[in-house]
This record gives C-alpha cells, sequence and structure tokens, in this order.
C-alpha cells in the first residue's frame, strides 16, 4: 500500500511538472508570436492606410483611411516589374545551382570510407571563419569576366558550408549505411544511388535547404549592387532601392503643407515596399512548411 502510494505521489508530482513546464512554453511561444506579428501586422495596415493617418500615429494593426494608392504608386513602375522578373529567375536559379551544388558536396563528407574526409572538412570550415573578404571577391569575379552577368549573382555565393553541414548530418544519421551495402551487393553503382536512394530519402532536408537558399537569394541586394551596372539585371530589392532614393525631394521651396503631404506619402511608400518584396516568399513558405519541420527535426535526432 505504501508502495503504490509512493508511486501515485511520483506521478502526480510528474503530471504537475508537466503542466508547468506546458504552461511556461505556451507563454513564451505566445509572446514570441506576438513579438513577431505584431511589426508585421502592423507595416501591412500602414501599406493599406493614408499618409495622415500612418503620420498622426492613428495606425496599429488595423487600416486607417483604408486606400490602394499606395501600391498604385510603387506598381506602376515598369520597373518593379522587370525586378519581379529578375528576382525570381536569380532565385530558381540560384537555389536549383546551390542545393545541387551543396547535395554533392555533402554527400561524399558523409561517407566515413572517404580518405580526405576530416581534411576537406576542416578545409571547408575554414572558409566559414576567414572568408577571401569583398575586394579579393569582387577581383576573382572580374579576373572570370563575369561582372555585369547574372552568373555574378548565381556563382558567389553558390555554397554556403554551414548548409552542407545540415545535410552532410541529416545523411549520417537519417540513411543507414547498410542500406548502401545492400544495394551494392545487388550490383548498383554510386552514381545509380545516390540519384534512387539518396537523393529521395533527402527530400526533407532538401526542401529545408532549398528554403534556406531560396530566402537569401530573394533578399539579396549587396552583390547585384556590388557586381551589376545594367538595369535590366537588376534585381527587385535594388529597383526598390531606387524608388526610396527618388521619392527624397528638397522642401526649401515648397510651401509647409505640400512638403508634409509629400514626405507623408514618401514615407508610406516604406511600408507598402516592405510587402511588396516579402509577400511572395510569405505565399509560399505554408506550401513547403510540412517539409521544412519535418526535415529541421529528423535532421537533429539520430537515427
Amino acid at each position: 500500500m505504501q508502495k503504490a502510494n509512493t508511486i501515485r505521489k511520483k506521478h502526480s508530482r510528474e503530471g504537475r511538472d508537466d503542466r508547468i513546464f506546458n504552461i511556461v512554453a505556451i507563454t513564451l511561444v505566445t509572446l514570441a508570436a506576438v513579438i513577431v506579428l505584431v511589426p508585421l501586422l502592423n507595416v501591412v495596415a500602414a501599406s493599406f492606410s493614408s499618409s495622415k493617418a500612418v503620420n498622426a500615429g492613428r495606425v496599429l494593426l488595423w487600416p486607417v483611411d483604408f486606400t490602394l494608392e499606395n501600391y498604385r504608386t510603387v506598381l506602376k513602375y515598369d520597373s518593379v516589374w522587370l525586378g519581379y522578373r529578375n528576382t525570381i529567375f536569380y532565385t530558381i536559379a540560384g537555389t536549383a545551382i546551390s542545393v545541387t551544388l551543396s547535395m554533392f558536396c555533402a554527400y561524399p563528407l558523409a561517407q566515413r570510407r572517404f580518405s580526405g574526409r576530416k581534411f576537406f572538412n576542416k578545409l571547408f570550415l575554414f572558409t566559414m571563419i576567414f572568408n577571401g573578404g569583398m575586394i579579393p571577391t569582387y577581383i576573382v569575379v572580374r579576373d572570370l569576366k563575369i561582372l555585369n552577368t547574372v552568373w555574378s549573382i548565381l556563382l558567389p555565393a553558390a555554397v554556403s558550408f554551414y548548409n552542407v553541414i545540415i545535410i552532410r548530418n541529416f545523411v549520417e544519421t537519417s540513411i543507414p549505411a547498410e542500406l548502401e551495402e545492400s544495394t551494392r551487393v545487388d550490383g548498383c553503382t554510386p552514381a545509380r544511388y545516390f540519384v534512387s536512394f539518396v537523393l529521395p530519402l533527402s527530400k526533407p532536408i532538401i526542401a529545408v535547404i532549398a528554403m534556406y537558399y531560396a530566402v537569401g537569394q530573394w533578399n539579396d541586394y549587396f552583390n547585384a549592387f556590388l557586381y551589376l551596372t545594367d538595369k535590366d539585371l537588376y534585381p527587385l530589392q535594388l529597383f526598390l532601392r531606387e524608388i526610396l532614393l527618388s521619392s527624397k525631394f528638397d522642401s526649401s521651396n515648397m510651401d509647409p503643407d505640400t512638403a508634409a503631404a509629400i514626405q507623408g506619402l514618401a514615407d508610406t511608400l516604406k511600408y507598402v515596399i516592405i510587402v511588396v518584396s516579402t509577400l511572395p516568399l510569405m505565399c509560399i513558405y505554408p506550401f513547403v512548411q510540412k517539409h521544412f519541420v519535418k526535415g529541421v527535426m529528423i535532421g537533429s535526432v539520430k537515427g
């Protein structure tokens, strides 16, 4: 009887600890969601509000004096649509190149029988800590004669060893070595094994890495700012930057009311530009979220 009471007390204590943990976890997650969502909703609401309402601080989470004029002002620029086209191309092509190269790099590094495994792991890790720097990288791009071409956007940041490490760990922990041995007995070549077994089993981590690369490629503007002079090749971010710069004006020769109205519109356009530049990724993420979460969790548990 005493033993049964001890067991009940133990389970009761464990249940109470679990409830406390759940309450703390839910509170922290809710707080994090509020911290993320409130600024996001504020930006979206401000983009649909009048400039007077925004500048008066009346907009919080819901549009005030709802208007689409801000979006008409931005989207009337042909450069925005050209920027969308270029950025979509850079994102798709860059992600495909990056994921392919990262898989080809990570798979050999995950093979314990590869004699140069430790050396190349340390060599690539060294590049994460000490990179070449902006000027040497620019000189390399110039000497390769890819300045002012799409390749200057796609190649310099094609592979991130951080992502290679994630793929390598996934292959090591989630794809058993016995599988390769059994397929080799059946006459499967290494290339066939990689294509027919490794790639299909790596779909979750490929989705994760593709999302990482796609977000980085979509948001990147510095490489384009550095390597491109042809505006026909500009990504969306550079065109939006030009719109922001063009909205600046000299108010010294204007009456105060006109200057305030124009400045208010210019400030409101910043919110529109944030929405325009992030909306595509926000629309795509829900479709890859399942693979994204699965890939991250599988990569964190040794199987």
